[in-house]
């Protein structure tokens, strides 16, 4: 368990959070809504966090992806299905069982006992057999198919021969000889008939759904693809392997990102540096052909801030120009194609995962068809300190039925999230100890189909 942040540990924080509440204690009667003629706080014109996410969810509904917003329906193998979503019905193709089979090892008998027992048995997967008469058993496997005629089964521990070869009811429960009609058996159609809906469009494919469309005859699905992603990693900075050193640092969101991105739904097929050069991030974005591009850093307006330059070059449609939320404020989201989204992550790892939770994920979401995940709250075991004007994600740990926030929480910083089961939407102002917070879980965290990073 991480240790709980404490007075003299703030200087771990969030140095923007720092930097707020100094300004408001320069301004001290400055809120949200300023007045005419007063100082600008210099993200005043950010989306709300809250908004940025719906943006980001609607945005594929205004591209060539119409109405639906997701990506076109495509019949899919079973074998690749898992995490996909139906984008049509799975419906019977076949009554379920499609015979009489036994539900036991045993006996099947016909009429009342004892029973002559015939030589031969039935197995699963033989074809049909010769009808029974009436006082006639033959051994069957659980699976099997019924004979004709087939009164009950009778369970192996609920029956005997005797010397002479005839079968009796052994179990107490039941008379000498007597068997309740179809007992053991499971009848044609006893789950579905031919044409019966198994389940609806927009279901998440599991795998109990794989085993269900197998068991009613299906070889593919019509499914919603996985949207493509391409990652472009900006910065001369990064080291790809070895020891940080002459003022370059290991590339965290190369590792980091791409796996991230498979967990919520996205098939990642470029991972690339780009260094700090215009041109070369312009080539690289107009070449993909991904529905997805996320760049990492860049997003602001220093020297080598190159992705505003590029947006406006090949003229995409900024949706969402910075948010209100820390770490991460600078992130953005851009249509570049009618077909095409590009997120735009800051470079600082941890503003780069509010950036993935804040727009990547309710975008892939909608590209993919995935339902939303039900909202939900607990209470913060300690106090947060808070951003006067905007959103905080702060990495917590579970504990029963609290949330622990955890150190390590700056924009640079991996520490608090990698031993994190969720992030805490802390409000501006801050949170109270005991004061509930929403959790946005993560992939790994949560146990859902989404854990699956290959």
């Amino acid at each position: 368990m991480a240790a709980r942040a404490t007075r003299a540990d703030e200087n771990a924080d969030d140095l923007d959070v720092e930097e707020a509440l100094a300004l408001v204690k320069k301004h001290p009667g400055r809120t949200g809504d300023q007045p005419s003629g007063a100082p600008r706080h210099p993200h005043h014109d950010a989306t709300a966090w809250p908004d940025a996410r719906v943006i980001a969810e609607r945005a594929p509904r205004h591209g060539t992806g119409g109405r639906t917003g997701y990506l076109t329906p495509v019949a899919v193998p079973l074998a690749s299905a898992l995490g996909l979503t139906l984008a049509t019905p799975l419906t019977a193709l076949i009554d379920l069982p499609s015979f009489d089979t036994s539900a036991m090892d045993g006996w099947a008998v016909s009429g009342p006992g004892p029973w002559s027992v015939r030589d031969e048995g039935v197995l699963a997967g033989h074809a049909a057999h010769t009808p029974l008469t009436d006082g006639e058993a033959v051994r069957i496997a659980t699976g099997a198919r019924t004979p004709p005629d087939t009164t009950a089964v009778l369970r192996s521990e609920h029956g005997r021969t005797d010397d002479k070869g005839r079968l009796h009811v052994t179990a107490a429960t039941r008379p000498p000889h007597t068997v309740t009609h179809g007992q053991d058996i499971r009848p044609r159609g006893q789950e579905c008939r031919s044409g019966d809906q198994l389940l609806p469009v927009g279901t998440p494919v599991t795998p109990p759904v794989l085993g269900m469309a197998a068991a009613a005859g299906y070889d593919t699905l019509t499914a919603v693809p996985r949207p493509r992603a391409d990652v472009f990693v900006l910065g001369g900075e990064l080291l790809g392997e070895g020891l940080p050193h002459d003022g370059l640092i290991r590339d965290a969101l190369g590792p980091l990102l791409p796996p991230w991105l498979r967990a919520l739904g996205a098939e990642v097929t470029v991972v690339r540096r780009v260094g700090d050069d215009e041109q070369a991030l312009y080539e690289a974005i107009t070449a993909s052909d991904a529905e997805v591009v996320v760049t990492t850093g860049g997003t602001a307006a220093g020297p080598v801030d190159h992705v505003h330059p590029v947006l406006r070059r090949i003229g995409a449609e900024l949706l969402v120009d910075g948010v209100k939320v820390r770490p991460g404020h600078p992130m953005l989201l851009a249509r570049t194609k009618d077909d095409q989204h590009l997120v735009g992550l800051p470079g600082n790892p941890l503003a780069a995962v509010s950036g993935l939770l804040t727009l990547a994920e309710p975008l892939l979401r909608a590209l993919a068809a995935r339902p939303a995940p039900e909202p939900y709250a607990l209470p913060l075991r300690d106090g947060v300190q808070g951003h006067p004007y905007d959103t905080r994600l702060v990495p917590v740990a579970l504990r029963g039925d609290r949330a622990l926030p955890l150190l390590y929480n700056g924009p640079a910083m991996l520490r608090g999230i990698a031993a994190a089961d969720a992030l805490a939407v802390v409000p501006p102002g801050g949170a109270r100890p005991g004061q509930e917070a929403e959790l946005l879980d993560l992939p790994w965290a949560s146990g859902g189909i989404g854990v699956c990073f290959t």
